[in-house]
């Protein structure tokens, strides 16, 4: 039997479904920040010491940060689908939006390293700390209280580009409200809920941010 919410079309069995939405953004959201903010780590600290890195991966860069995710999850989709290797649509979201966050991240990280005064450098370098020492206890800290609000805004901005996965028969928080607002005909209700899911995800995200900027010393 079936219970439906007062004065509405939906019905109280819709609340798993959406919760399911909310589950799918939130496991391609942890692939992707973990996985691109690897991916970035190296690719921006790769950039910023070779140049032969930086001569390989500057097209790269310039192509995923030029042409819209959407069309880069179709091109993948399909390209895969053609070359007798179709992937699900979380493991097309997950390779797509890593990607384009380790390219973004790999600009702040690359950013971040220049922002580190060479003085400090070469004065660690002079206390006889290795390269790797000095990296991880004078450059690395440094640069990371330079490029942290960059980055958590890249992380709120994934977390809502994860919508875009739809595209290629993901189900996620926005799609799966769509589907309640084809079957209900309930848009404001049901984009209301959704809108509010999204701010509790993204929300805790910045407040936190806040608490490791003042942590940090920013204020």
């Amino acid at each position: 039997m079936q219970f439906q919410l007062p004065y509405s079309g939906l019905q109280w069995s819709d609340v798993p479904f959406l919760l399911t939405g909310v589950y799918h953004t939130l496991l391609l959201t942890l692939i992707t920040v973990v996985a691109g903010t690897l991916l970035g780590i190296v690719i921006g600290w790769a950039r910023e010491n070779s140049a032969y890195a930086k001569a390989i991966f500057w097209p790269v860069v310039d192509v995923v940060r030029s042409i819209p995710l959407i069309i880069q999850f179709i091109l993948v989709n399909s390209f895969c689908a053609m070359a007798g290797y179709p992937m699900s649509p979380l493991a097309v979201g997950g390779v797509v939006l890593s990607i384009y966050m380790g390219v973004l991240t790999s600009e702040l990280v690359r950013s971040g390293l220049q922002s580190v005064r060479p003085q400090l450098k070469k004065a660690g370098r002079s206390l006889g700390l290795s390269y790797w020492q000095e990296l991880f206890h004078i450059s690395g800290p440094l640069a990371f209280r330079t490029l942290l609000p960059g980055w958590i805004g890249t992380v709120i901005g994934i977390t809502k580009d994860t919508a875009l996965v739809s595209v290629v028969g993901y189900v996620e928080l926005l799609r799966a409200s769509q589907i309640l607002i084809n079957r209900s005909n309930e848009a404001l209700l049901v984009l209301a809920g959704t809108g509010l899911f999204y701010f509790l995800i993204c929300y805790p995200i910045s407040r936190y941010s806040r608490t490791l900027e003042k942590v940090l010393k920013y204020d």
